[in-house]
């Protein structure tokens, strides 16, 4: 029996209610005033060919109907375990009591929205073929006799991550993508100081739908945005399986030792993988460092990033913020010296050098992402001669000496320091994080003051000058090479905040580059 369900009146479509008898249509309720048909068939779009669409915006209802009653029943299920929203609203999807989804002429399909929606995705499953939803039901069919796994075009995502103030580990990537589909491969990497990953889906139903599902959306509260957009290639060629990179349809291969060269694609090597900033946060922090893991992400409630700026996860918190540094050269070490190097790394609030054991400290970072940095970049750095070790600490906080308790000096408080680099969210010293290197970066250089000065300022305080540089475009700033990366960390310590003129104080950080 075919229904025929007119587009204006609302009085003449009966609210379906409850209905579980599987059907081709699809009724999805709850809808945002503003919804396009498009927007609707995106919904529907990964699990098969959709035919027609029909929206009841008096109603705030859709009907979608189905080429196949087997995709619409992998979509009811699909959704059934996860909530479907549309523009920041929850939407709920069931089987319509409609066989098929006839509309007047004169209506949804003579609008032209619904036309041009219907053929657009029409040109989309023509070239996906039977989108494969991981969890509704649909078996995975392997390329190439079952040895290898491999999609087609545009299966494969590049994901940008912005505003990245929290570290993303591989995990939790793959606890986020693979709502939308079985992820076959995963590769991280940074570039042009950006962490970035490639995401490979086996068909570009799944790939679509995290992209639209997921573009925009912040993992962490604020922060961490995801952009995302299709790569080039068609098929990621991993060659280990660590926390760099993950081939799920091969367990087997070998950890390696994290070669970024080795990690071909088919479009060749990957650009500056896993140097700078994303070497740190590329890393895990594994299950129960501070005495907990990474939350769950099984029950991910999509959110968008804007304007709401709601979550995909909440941010990995009660991770360690507490450092404890040993084997520290205690004749030069004050905690002046600690504050002034881990904050290349992070907001330093408060630094203990221990009054029994004067060669170790307790350093407690601004957020749990910062200590990971700083212990990632300095653990066996070599400061005023010894190489310093750096772990994470059981201590949640670093105590303040009560009132007549001896410290000599040894605590200090700087949660009101005005030479915090990370302050502000998003700040850009994020995108100029390196490890200890030989050439400094200086910045904040007046006008006034000439290469002489400045070298002549390092000169009086021990340093010899190996090369100096200005930036060519911007002369408040220079490079600065000193003979060893001892010599630069000893220069950074003394030199950070050093007066050059009346209003000017030297800001001096690690450099990517050498003169």
């Amino acid at each position: 029996m075919i229904h025929k369900i007119p587009w204006s009146t609302s009085s003449q479509v009966k609210l379906e209610q409850n209905v579980g008898k599987p059907s081709r249509v699809i009724h999805i309720r709850n809808i945002p005033n503003e919804t396009t048909e498009a927007e609707i068939i995106q919904l529907g779009l990964p699990f098969g060919r959709v035919t027609n669409v029909l929206v009841l915006k008096g109603k705030n209802q859709a009907f979608l109907e189905m080429a196949e009653e087997i995709s619409a029943v992998a979509m009811v299920a699909y959704f059934g375990g996860c909530v479907a929203q549309l523009r920041g609203r929850a939407v709920y999807v069931q089987f319509s009591n409609h066989k098929e989804l006839k509309t007047d002429q004169t209506h949804s399909n003579a609008s032209a929205s619904a036309q041009a929606a219907l053929q657009a995705a029409q040109a989309i499953s023509n070239s996906a073929g039977a989108a494969l939803v991981a969890g509704a039901g649909a078996a995975l069919q392997p390329a190439n006799g079952g040895t290898e796994i491999q999609g087609g075009p545009n299966t494969v995502l590049r994901v940008i991550i912005e505003h990245m103030l929290y570290p993303i580990v591989l995990d939790v990537l793959y606890s986020i993508f693979q709502r939308y589909g079985k992820v076959l491969k995963i590769v991280t990497f940074t570039k042009n100081n950006s962490f970035q990953a490639l995401i490979q889906y086996p068909d570009t139903g799944s790939a679509q739908m995290a992209k639209t599902a997921l573009d925009g959306q912040n993992i962490y509260n604020g922060c961490c945005t995801l952009r995302i957009d299709y790569s080039k290639m068609t098929c990621l060629n991993v060659k280990y399986n660590n926390d760099k990179s993950r081939d799920y349809t091969n367990p087997t291969l070998p950890s390696g030792d994290g070669d970024a060269h080795q990690l071909l694609t088919s479009g060749g090597v990957l650009a500056q993988p896993f140097l700078g900033l994303g070497s740190g946060l590329a890393s895990p922090y594994g299950v129960g460092v501070g005495g907990v893991g990474l939350p769950a992400f099984g029950a991910l409630t999509l959110t968008p990033a804007s304007p709401a700026l709601r979550a995909l996860a909440a941010p990995p918190l009660p991770l360690a913020t507490v450092l404890l540094v040993s084997n520290l050269n205690e004749e030069m070490v004050t905690p002046d010296a600690l504050f002034t190097l881990f904050g290349v790394y992070g907001d330093v609030q408060r630094v203990k050098i221990l009054y029994n054991k004067k060669d170790s400290a307790l350093i407690q970072m601004a957020e749990p992402h910062q200590a990971h940095l700083a212990m990632t970049h300095m653990d066996k750095l070599r400061v005023f001669g010894k190489a310093m070790r750096v772990m994470l600490s059981k201590h949640q906080t670093v105590q303040l000496p009560k009132e007549g308790q001896p410290d000599a000096g040894l605590t200090r408080d700087y949660s009101q320091s005005p030479l915090h680099r990370f302050k502000k969210p998003g700040s850009k010293n994020y995108q100029n994080i390196y490890p200890p290197s030989a050439t400094l970066h200086l910045s904040n250089i007046p006008a006034t003051v000439s290469e002489d000065d400045i070298k002549d300022a390092f000169t009086k305080r021990g340093f010899a000058i190996k090369a100096f540089k200005f930036f060519p475009k911007d002369r408040k700033m220079a490079l600065v090479q000193l003979p060893s990366i001892d010599d630069a960390v000893a220069a950074l310590i003394k030199m950070h905040n050093y007066q050059l003129s009346e209003s000017n104080h030297l800001r001096v950080s690690f450099s990517k580059s050498s003169i």
